[in-house]
């Protein structure tokens, strides 16, 4: 098991100073969630979306992930957020230790966040869906204070 923590990049940091990634609800970059299984070496070092260690095409489910919809942006008690919808790919049967949120509109796919599910989920002939925390200051996904 490889996928220890959920994580920003220590790439994707360098990034946003320099204007790699833009979150923009209308306009931005597309990024994409790609799932992983407890095989996958990603953590904080993770600096681009790789092929190692991917969870198998299954349903609805291909390689390199979906793109997610950009739920928007805020800035609330000094903390800058981003908003992702729920992910759900469906007709699967597949098992994931963890998700990498990378962009796709960049050159080289750049990695943003890697997420730990905490233990290997599975799906089976069904759906597998990936709920994102509320849009807070406390819970998003992507929060820089």
């Amino acid at each position: 098991m490889a996928i220890t923590t959920s994580v920003l990049t220590n790439s994707f940091k360098k990034e946003l100073l320099e204007g790699t990634h833009n979150f923009k609800q209308t306009g931005g970059n597309s990024f994409k969630l790609a799932l992983y299984t407890n095989s996958a070496v990603l953590g904080k070092s993770t600096t681009s979306y790789t092929t190692d260690g991917e969870v198998s095409a299954s349903g609805q489910y291909v390689a390199s992930g979906k793109a997610l919809v950009n739920g928007g942006t805020s800035v609330a008690t000094n903390t800058a957020i981003v908003d992702f919808a729920d992910r759900s790919y469906t007709g699967v049967t597949l098992t994931a230790r963890g998700a990498l949120i990378y962009n796709d509109t960049a050159s080289g796919d750049p990695a943003v966040a890697v997420l730990d599910f905490g233990s290997d989920k599975t799906a089976t002939s069904g759906t597998f869906t990936i709920q994102f925390p509320a849009f807070t200051t406390s819970a998003a996904i992507i929060r820089i204070s």
